[in-house]
């Protein structure tokens, strides 16, 4: 074959080319492949107790049973009624069991908007009475699978507070433990504006981490994307990749808090909704911002709670018609959490806030609608990719190239997690478990090279 390039003449063009790449890539090391819960439960300081995921998930179960005893009735309430109803009833029994074994996946003690403004003696109280709660929860291994708390802003009125009650949690609890944190602990920094407020945090982790002798980089953060400063900055760029970078590694997710964020536009409590325009915008900037590093992304909560006006007292049970106004609110505020989550799940984001027990039913509702929908032909994409060796391939009408076969093996990791489908389900990709599990669509084809 004939040739122009040689080492001599090119050298210096792919020298420069390698230093380029190499630093693109340290910029961007890829996104984390580590378990994502479908969603963070917030619950004031001041109620939360050890066994506050297991009475919530009761509270979840009863109230799927109460107002949607079959699939059908779940279906309708929700505007599925013309859908699969055989996939629906394999949804509502992948419901009933979450409810029962792990319905809070992600619960964080809060200590602000929920909690609100108290006097210091009280919250005092309460962060030390929330650690020795998590505390309990670790030796009756009662808490979710992932929990942290949420601190205030490091605003100018509010940073002194919120510090003593991160120091006076944090002491308790490794004090209460001899010095153990809970699994994937993290702590939430709400409405940040600036680096430099998670870079005080980080100093903060330091210092907690030297006095209680914790190993260097054990705590971790979380910010929340509250505030139009946060998407764009006096200079005119995203400062969301300079809050992670604050973070000197201990960022782990990037949270968007859509009535804070709505209401700093201007926008009126009516139409402060997780799909105003508004919104999407804002998260969409966190992608770009984001996308490609080990940073979890998580959108908002519907702040409409299914729980009826009317309730029965003893001897007076309720009417006819009390209880179809309560079922009416419910049904309602269903539907709208249901939208809300498959319009998330839809662009991206596959992690959201609940704020009551009543919505947990409709978050596994929309998440485990959305991975079922797709199953049959995300498998048959994904085993036909593999098995050609990620050669493009043309399944149906549907195109598949090299970019798409991490994105399918990402598809079946969260619907396993999160109990959309099981193990034996997963396996009709043609992958075992252990390569699925591996994470990495590129060390899979390597191994089967």
């Amino acid at each position: 074959m004939k040739t122009t390039f040689n080492s001599d003449s090119i050298g210096n063009i792919t020298k420069d080319l390698h230093s380029a790449n190499q630093k693109f890539l340290k910029q961007y090391p890829g996104i984390s492949h580590d378990r994502q819960p479908v969603h963070t439960v917030y619950g004031g300081a001041q109620i939360f107790s050890s066994d506050t995921a297991k009475k919530m998930s009761g509270v979840a179960l009863r109230t799927l049973k109460e107002y949607a005893s079959d699939p059908k009735i779940l279906m309708k309430a929700l505007g599925e009624e013309k859908g699969d109803a055989e996939l629906w009833s394999k949804i509502y029994g992948r419901i009933q069991k979450k409810m029962e074994e792990e319905a809070v996946e992600d619960f964080r003690i809060d200590y602000e908007d929920g909690y609100g403004t108290r006097p210091d003696t009280e919250e005092d109280g309460h962060a030390e009475s929330g650690a020795k709660e998590v505390a309990k929860g670790m030796a009756q291994k009662s808490l979710p699978p992932f929990i942290g708390i949420r601190i205030k802003p490091f605003s100018e009125e509010c940073h002194k507070r919120s510090i003593r009650t991160l120091d006076i949690f944090l002491s308790t609890l490794v004090g209460e433990t001899s010095g153990k944190l809970p699994a994937n602990f993290v702590v939430t920094l709400p409405k940040v504006t600036h680096p430099e407020q998670c870079a005080a945090l980080v100093q903060l982790f330091e210092v907690l981490e030297k006095s209680h002798k914790l190993p260097a980089g054990s705590l971790k953060y979380e910010f929340m994307v509250e505030t139009t400063q946060s998407i764009l900055s006096p200079d005119g760029r995203s400062p969301l990749r300079a809050f992670v970078e604050a973070g000197k590694g201990r960022c782990t997710g990037a949270h968007f808090g859509t009535y804070d964020y709505t209401a700093g536009c201007g926008i009126t409590a009516h139409y402060q909704t997780m799909i105003n325009p508004v919104c999407d915008f804002a998260k969409h900037v966190m992608q770009v911002s984001l996308l490609g590093l080990p940073v979890l992304l998580s959108d908002g909560a519907t702040n409409v709670m299914p729980v009826g006006p009317h309730r029965a007292s003893e001897g007076k049970p309720l009417t006819q018609a009390q209880l179809q106004e309560n079922q009416a609110v419910v049904y309602r505020a269903w539907k709208l959490s249901y939208d809300h989550i498959r319009h998330s799940l839809a662009t991206g984001f596959y992690q959201g806030w609940d704020l009551h027990p009543a919505q947990l039913p409709i978050r596994y509702a929309a998440t485990y609608a959305f991975f079922l929908e797709a199953f049959s032909s995300a498998s048959e994409r994904l085993k036909g990719f593999v098995e050609k060796a990620a050669k493009a391939t043309l399944l149906g009408d549907v195109f598949d190239d090299a970019a798409t076969g991490q994105g399918l093996l990402n598809f079946f990791l969260r619907a396993l997690a999160c109990g959309a489908i099981t193990p034996e389900e997963a396996m009709k990709t043609g992958l075992s478990i252990e390569e699925i599990q591996s994470r990495s669509f590129m060390k899979i084809l390597e191994r089967r090279r």
